[in-house]
């Protein structure tokens, strides 16, 4: 049985292919034991086994790894926020364990705080992925270890993908090489960059017991996994150009990974970096921001009102959020999840034609978006944002701030009916993402006294992988079901894909349009709806889109096809462009795929 498992691991996580015993050559041991960083990050392959690898001893441990330098090119402008270094390493501990050539974290898809700090306390969290073990003859008694490692922080949702890598040999490890060499698109520490360093660590016993409760959990979760292939592979099986323009319109350079779902497999790549292909792009998790909105409010309440029944879209806000504005008694959760709530006061009161986003980042939002507890946001909502003259549910106005109170108003809700310890991630977790497969989902918390964790954010903060994102895409797809177990209402969900309810962004919703108003743009739920007329049909089709700063993009097209892409569009310089231009680029490219 340990043999067929470890078979089963490898399979679903080999590595794009690597050059015979690189590791050895750009990082050989004494290397590995030194704490010189380098002048630069090296070659990505040397994080994952060659063509020639040997088979590794197993390895189980915990690793005890102390904070450290990180060198970044280029420098960061404010490194330092709230008395936190970003040029910091974090001191954490990580443990493992090996099944067959297979490395799994312990804490895989966990935002691992630091609990170690130096003298500057560090500004990251880091999120471990499966990786891989092995020999290089080059080595002489040493083994290799090395695994995906993402830098993320607990006041935005960026992200850095990374990798890491250590030594092993009778009980003693090396130090940890580490390097990030892309990441989403950055928004609080920039600009663009790739940062790298070595952390001197140590290693102590992983209980045996522990061990074997890890080594199963993996098999179950790599297995539940989509059947995935690379995107080149189905490339190659098509008519020339027809996947041309694919995760479009934005430019490739700007590009951090791209998913296509079709008949049932998940087609992947991820952009090449400065240092090569990184070596294990399931693995990769990203900061996908506004995506959360797609994914939190709208599984949450499609949960709940296939449980409570679907009155619960119609409760409000006010009546679960204590201290808010009067005003705040008439916001229906729905309202809320269609940025309808008549409030926020900021920008210009023109709604004919109306601008979605007027007023977005006014009044200090900042401020509020990097505030740490549930009750400093909310005080700074008090401060800052005051009652629109409309009513709710008429005009759309971008906020932040209304997905994060209907967060906290649904966290309310549940707590209503199942008691203080409910939590609404904790029942998204449970009740949604386990049962299609999902068992993690690292997201960002507000960061209580004591260092405790608070509500999971509901505008931004989520760290998906390819792989989640596709699978949270097909439960829609699927009308809220899977595997002959209805999980959202589907008629609500029906409603959802249809944009049935949808509230057009370009006007007062309350009135008639005008004559020459501009073809409406819809939104619902958290979902935007890209407008494109199939070929086969010749119909209009509002394909249901998620939509995230830094053009992070997942597409429903019919017949369970799934587009995703992930991107860094931020600070992008002075006369170079990131779009092409050409919106309906990934639109085309799957109609051409299969038309629709």
């Amino acid at each position: 049985m340990g043999n067929r498992r470890a078979t089963i691991l490898l399979g679903l996580l080999l590595p794009v292919h690597c050059l015979a015993g690189i590791a050895s050559t750009v990082l050989p041991a004494e290397r590995m034991q030194s704490a010189d960083p380098g002048p630069r990050p090296v070659l990505n392959a040397a994080f994952a086994p060659g063509s020639d690898d040997r088979t590794a001893p197993a390895f189980t441990g915990t690793l005890t790894i102390s904070p450290s330098p990180l060198l970044a090119q280029p420098e960061l402008r404010t490194p330092v926020l709230e008395g936190r270094d970003a040029r910091v390493f974090p001191g954490v501990t990580l443990s493992f364990v090996t099944e067959g050539a297979t490395l799994i974290p312990v804490e895989r898809g966990e935002m691992v705080r630091e609990t170690a700090p130096g003298a500057v306390a560090s500004y990251w969290r880091v999120i471990p992925q499966f990786g891989r073990v092995w020999r290089e003859a080059a080595d002489g008694g040493w083994s290799r270890a090395a695994f995906p490692l993402m830098l993320v922080n607990d006041t935005e949702n960026h992200a850095h993908q990374g990798l890491a890598t250590f030594i092993y040999k009778d009980g003693q490890v090396s130090r940890l090489r580490m390097q990030f060499v892309q990441q989403t698109a950055p928004y609080l520490q920039s600009p663009h960059c790739v940062l790298w360093g070595s952390a001197p660590m140590s290693v102590a016993k992983l209980d045996a017991m522990r061990a074997a409760k890890e080594r199963a959990a993996a098999t179950a979760e790599l297995g539940a996994r989509l059947p995935s292939s690379p995107l080149a592979e189905l490339r190659q099986r098509l008519p020339p150009g027809t996947l041309d323009g694919f995760g479009g319109p934005v430019l490739p350079k700007w590009q951090v990974a791209r998913g296509l779902v079709f008949d049932g497999t998940l087609f992947y790549e991820a952009e090449p970096t400065s240092y090569g292909d990184y070596p294990y792009p399931l693995e990769m998790r990203f900061g996908v921001r506004s995506i959360m909105k797609a994914v939190a409010v709208p599984l949450s309440l499609l949960r709940l009102a296939e449980v409570f029944g679907p009155d619960v879209l119609n409760l409000k806000i006010g009546d679960y959020v204590p201290g808010l504005d009067p005003k705040w008694k008439r916001v229906r959760f729905i309202y809320a999840a269609n940025m309808a709530t008549g409030f926020g006061g900021t920008g210009t009161l023109e709604t004919h034609p109306n601008n979605f986003f007027d007023g977005y980042l006014d009044a200090d939002y900042d401020g509020w978006y990097t505030a740490p507890t549930a009750a400093a946001k909310l005080a700074h909502i008090n401060a800052h944002l005051k009652p629109y003259p409309w009513e709710p549910g008429t005009v759309l106005r971008y906020r932040d701030q209304d997905f994060h109170l209907l967060g906290i108003a649904i966290d309310a809700y549940l707590k209503s009916k199942r008691g203080p310890q409910a939590d609404a991630w904790d029942m998204l977790r449970h009740e949604v993402f386990e049962p299609i497969g999902i068992h993690q989902a690292p997201t960002v918390r507000t960061r209580e006294a004591g260092g405790h964790d608070g509500p999971a954010w509901f505008s931004a903060g989520y760290y998906p992988t390819l792989d989640d994102l596709a699978k949270i895409a097909l439960l829609y797809e699927d009308e809220g079901a899977h595997g002959g177990k209805q999980i959202l209402h589907r008629g609500l969900t029906q409603d959802l894909l249809a944009a049935r309810g949808a509230l057009d962004k370009l006007s007062d919703n309350s009135s008639a349009r005008a004559k020459n108003a501009p073809p409406p743009q819809y939104y619902k739920m958290g979902f935007h709806y890209t407008a494109y007329t199939g070929t086969r049909s010749g119909k209009m089709h509002l394909l249901p889109t998620m939509s995230g700063f830094g053009d992070n993009e997942v597409i429903l097209f019919p017949g369970r096809i799934v587009a995703i892409r992930t991107a860094n569009v931020a600070n992008v310089p002075a006369g170079e462009k990131a779009l092409s231009g050409d919106v309906n680029a990934t639109p085309r490219a799957v109609d051409r795929l299969a038309p629709f």
